[in-house]
Formats: C-alpha cells, sequence, structure tokens
C-alpha cells in the first residue's frame, strides 16, 4: 500500500510540472523568428488574430509546441520501462541502440521507397517501429545468457555498440543519396523537431493514447521485475513474457517518438531518475512524474534551442545533448 503522503507528494509534483509545462508553453508560443505579442496570444486563439498571427501561432508554433511535449513524454515512458524491466538505471532508447536502429530504418524507408506524401506521416512511426524492434530483438539476444538471464551491463555495453555500428550504417546510407534527401537526414540525426504539422501529432498520438494507460496498469508488473529473478519467480510472475511484451511497448514509444523528432537522447534516462529522486522508486508513483516531466524537458530544451540562433536555432536534441551527456557520465560514475 502506498502512502497518503507520498500520494500527496506526487500529487503536488504533478500540479507544479503542469503549471511548468503551461508556463513554457505560452512563453514559447510568444518567442520565434515571427514572434507574436502576448497580449495578443488570447485574441488569436479566439479567432480574432490577424492573418500573420494566426498562421504563425496555428501553423508554425502551437504544432510543434505539441509534437515536442508528446514525444518527450514518449521517451520518457519509454526509458522508464526499460530501466524497469532490465534492472539497469543507465538504460534508455537512445543510448542503448533503440532510436539508432528506428533511424535506419526511416533512411531506407525514405531513401528507397517511393513515398506517397499524404500516407507518409503516417507511415513513419509503423516504419521506424520495425527498425526499432529489430534492433531491441538482436540486442535482447546478445545480451542474454540462458543460465543467469538478462544481463542488464551487458545490454548497456551490447546496446551502444549497436548504436555506433548502427550510426555508420547510417553515413553508408546517406553517402551517396541526394542532397535535398541527406540533409533532411542530417537534422534527423541531430535532433531537429522537424515534424511539425498538425498530422505529426496525429501520427504519434494514438501510441500515447493506448500505451501510457497500459503502461500504468502493468506498473506493478514493473515493481516485481525490479526485484530478483528468483523473487519473482515464486510470486507467479512469467518474467519472459512480461519482459517480451513491456519491451515492445517501450521500443513502440520510442520508435513512434523518434519518428517525427530525430534521434533524441537522454531524456529517457533523466526524467525517470528524476522522478525516482522526487517521489521514490514505486512505478505508481513516479511514471505519471516521470510522463510529465519528459515532456516538459524536451519542450524546454526546444524553446530554448530554437531562440538562441535565429532563424535555425540549436535542434533540441543538442540542446538535450548538453545536459544528458554530463548527467550520463556521473550516473556511470555513480553506479
Amino acid at each position: 500500500m502506498i502512502q497518503p503522503t507520498l500520494l500527496k507528494k506526487q500529487r503536488i509534483i504533478l500540479c507544479v510540472l503542469f503549471a511548468l509545462i503551461m508556463i513554457t508553453i505560452i512563453i514559447g508560443t510568444g518567442m520565434g523568428y515571427s514572434s507574436v505579442s502576448y497580449d495578443r496570444l488570447i485574441p488569436t486563439l479566439l479567432g480574432q488574430g490577424t492573418f500573420k498571427e494566426e498562421f504563425v501561432l496555428f501553423s508554425i508554433r502551437l504544432p510543434r509546441i505539441f509534437i515536442t511535449l508528446l514525444a518527450g513524454m514518449a521517451l520518457a515512458l519509454s526509458g522508464s520501462i526499460l530501466q524497469g524491466i532490465t534492472r539497469n538505471d543507465l538504460a534508455d532508447p537512445g543510448i542503448i541502440g533503440i532510436n539508432s536502429g528506428a533511424g535506419v530504418a526511416i533512411a531506407v524507408f525514405f531513401l528507397f521507397f517511393p513515398i506517397d506524401a499524404g500516407s507518409f506521416v503516417y507511415m513513419l512511426p509503423l516504419v521506424a517501429f520495425v527498425g526499432a524492434l529489430i534492433t531491441a530483438f538482436l540486442i535482447y539476444v546478445f545480451s542474454y545468457n540462458k543460465n543467469v538471464g538478462l544481463q542488464p551491463v551487458r545490454l548497456v555495453l551490447i546496446g551502444v555498440g549497436f548504436s555506433m555500428a548502427l550510426s555508420g550504417v547510417m553515413i553508408v546510407l546517406i553517402s551517396s543519396a541526394e542532397r535535398a534527401k541527406v540533409d533532411f537526414i542530417a537534422k534527423w540525426l541531430a535532433g531537429n523537431i522537424w515534424g511539425t504539422d498538425w498530422p505529426f501529432i496525429w501520427a504519434i498520438l494514438p501510441w500515447l493514447a493506448i500505451l501510457i494507460p497500459f503502461t500504468l496498469f502493468k506498473a506493478n508488473r514493473l515493481n516485481l521485475l525490479g526485484l530478483s529473478e528468483p523473487v519473482t519467480i515464486g510470486v507467479g510472475v512469467s518474467i519472459e513474457k512480461e519482459r517480451i511484451v513491456l519491451l515492445l511497448t517501450a521500443v513502440a514509444l520510442a520508435a513512434s517518438a523518434v519518428s517525427v523528432t530525430g534521434g533524441i537522447a537522454f531524456i529517457g534516462l533523466m526524467a525517470p531518475h528524476i522522478a525516482k529522486a522526487l517521489v521514490g522508486p514505486r512505478n505508481q508513483l513516479f511514471i505519471p512524474v516521470a510522463i510529465l516531466l519528459g515532456g516538459w524537458l524536451l519542450l524546454l530544451a526546444d524553446t530554448i534551442g530554437r531562440n538562441i540562433v535565429e532563424p535555425d536555432g540549436i535542434p533540441a536534441g543538442i540542446m538535450i545533448a548538453l545536459i544528458g551527456g554530463p548527467y550520463f557520465m556521473y550516473l556511470l560514475l555513480k553506479k
């Protein structure tokens, strides 16, 4: 049973994070290369703005903000699941190669398959999911030992190796491609939020609408998987079955996010850790906090990045890496 004081603390933190998200959204809508003054935001939202104000707000600002928020949530939840099923605090879809697998699949699809513009947006999450799934399966197979089960440290090391190898594959793929297609893939690799239109929101939203409730439903299973394997088996949990189902969930979340935002790492590493520090290791408590925290972190990074250097700004993936790289080293030395 969860203590009432912890539940109260969780609710307060969730309210604070929601307030931070709303403040960041308000600041982000008014800032940028084509700015909208803050006193014109509400009239424009109510349909009383000029053509320029409505175009900037509804066609440029809001789609990007919502995409960034949803992608950050997906990556944070994916990292939370991966850390739970591997019992490794360094697991993250970007670090262990799942994002790279999704990226290679997207690059192959973009470079070599005839693309119908109408279905391209909705195909991307599926293509990314297939690439990430194949990568996750290979990492899992190489990390598993039939005598001792899944080896968490081995999983991270093999995942890093896969990530580097797939980066090499990506370079080979784009070395002979057209300039326009190379530019797109380069932006994807840098973590530039490129999917900045309403259809991209509808492409990622169904995945989150299904998988967030499913993960919260499985939160107690994640708690049990964090225990030693003899204890988990002793309480009647089918370890491999639960791991595979939850691994598929983590892969789907990461793939749907990076298919529209590009190769962004470290959100899935930082958000769960900060959430656990705030409310403790119980998945029922920290997963909702991690979801909002991940969304806010990516939204904040993108808001800062796109306003530092005009007109293109600094990709959100680079901004997150500037924070996440040192944080990863800190965790590596600590663990």
